[in-house]
């Protein structure tokens, strides 16, 4: 899906024979270098880096730096994973934009551009000078009917509308990321939100609707994706810290303490259930929310969502796989989202298990690797 392309589309520089795809996340940097051979995407390199200690605090923390510590820390994992490409493409967060499904009244393309801002006025709550709005037309063959076909006067009604996306980014958080590029002497073509990213990442040509479940450290993102179309979005204010700071307080343990415990047990800890119980109270209150989304989007649009995907760096914790399945009711898989990369066989456990972690990087260099072409 190329959205944003209007605004942010470039030109690739000559010559450029792989491509990084950025994902600067709350708590840590992650880079994806691919390159692409006999029209299969190759892995190159990719790399992470958590961003607590450039702010002082532990690993896995969510940390607010200023852009040339974050140029700082890009640099380094740049450096570390050995990347060799200039040419990337950036995601950004959800926190930083607004996805938005609005109905108009069918119109012709040439009235769009001043008739969709002065709808998008509606649905976003700071003056338009502040944002940067694109959208998009969902063709009519993909669009939901909500009127039951003995209603005729809702049928003409609806068939009188078009649906169109809205997408909006700050403006700040788009000086921030063209200052951080212009701090690493990267080439950076566009900048698209991460829900993007992560359907391409993620999904294939699915029909029915799916919901993407992205755990953060600071919060955790839903999509439920129809036709590759985001019809609703929704964030949960917690997230993998949530479950580090609870750790922490129950056991009466540092943070950093708490963050590798975390890691190394998750919810896998025999012989300690209090562990287990720390755990489960933050992932039982983002589950049920999570299972809140689902059901009202399905009592809204009479159609049911049988499969989630868990993706994002809190979804590698052992043990949550099945703790999903328990709480949601849909099937649920974990993202592997490097399987759609050809890698050396011997990295292919590191990479199905470290893969959710990297999704939306990875989704960010598909979309560079295809201007390529």
């Amino acid at each position: 899906m190329a959205i944003f392309s209007k605004i942010f589309g470039g030109v690739m520089g000559g010559g450029a024979t792989s491509v990084i795809g950025v994902d600067i996340g709350s708590s840590a940097v992650k880079i994806i270098e691919l390159r692409k051979k006999g029209g299969r995407a190759v892995l190159g390199t990719y790399g992470a880096l958590a961003l607590g200690p450039y702010g002082g605090q532990a690993v896995g923390q969510v940390v607010k730096l200023p852009n040339d510590k974050i140029a700082e820390a890009l640099r380094d994992v740049l450096r570390e994973a050995n990347a060799s490409s200039k040419v990337c493409g950036f995601a950004i967060p959800l926190s930083a934009s607004l996805l938005s499904l609005i109905e108009m009244p069918v119109l012709d393309q040439k009235q769009l551009p001043q008739m969709v801002p002065i709808e998008a006025r509606k649905y976003i709550p700071v003056p338009m000078s502040d944002v940067t709005l694109d959208w998009w037309v969902i063709p009519k063959t993909e669009r939901e009917t909500t009127y039951s076909s003995d209603d005729l006067a809702g049928k003409i009604q609806k068939a009188k509308l078009m649906d169109i996306l809205l997408v909006v980014i700050q403006n700040d958080a788009l000086n921030n990321y063209r200052e951080i590029v212009r701090l690493t002497g990267l080439d950076a073509s566009f900048f698209e939100i991460e829900a993007f990213s992560t359907i391409r990442a993620t999904m294939n040509r699915e029909t029915m609707p799916v919901m993407i479940f992205d755990m953060g450290a600071g919060a955790t993102k839903l999509y439920i994706v129809e036709m590759g179309i985001v019809r609703t979005s929704h964030t949960i204010n917690r997230g993998s810290q949530d479950i580090t700071a609870a750790l922490a307080q129950s056991l009466g343990i540092n943070v950093m303490e708490a963050e590798k415990l975390k890691r190394d047990k998750g919810l896998i800890a025999e012989g300690d259930s209090s562990v287990t119980e720390a755990s489960s109270i933050i992932l039982s209150y983002i589950f049920a929310e999570a299972n809140r989304t689902l059901i009202g989007y399905q009592r809204k649009s009479g159609k049911v969502v049988r499969r989630v995907i868990l993706t994002g760096g809190g979804s590698v914790l052992k043990g949550i796989l099945p703790f999903a399945k328990q709480h949601l009711e849909s099937e649920v898989e974990l993202a592997d989202p490097f399987a759609k990369v050809d890698a050396p066989a011997f990295l292919q456990g590191v990479l199905k298990d470290a893969g959710p972690q990297f999704t939306v990087a990875l989704g960010v260099a598909f979309r560079r690797l295809q201007e390529l072409e």
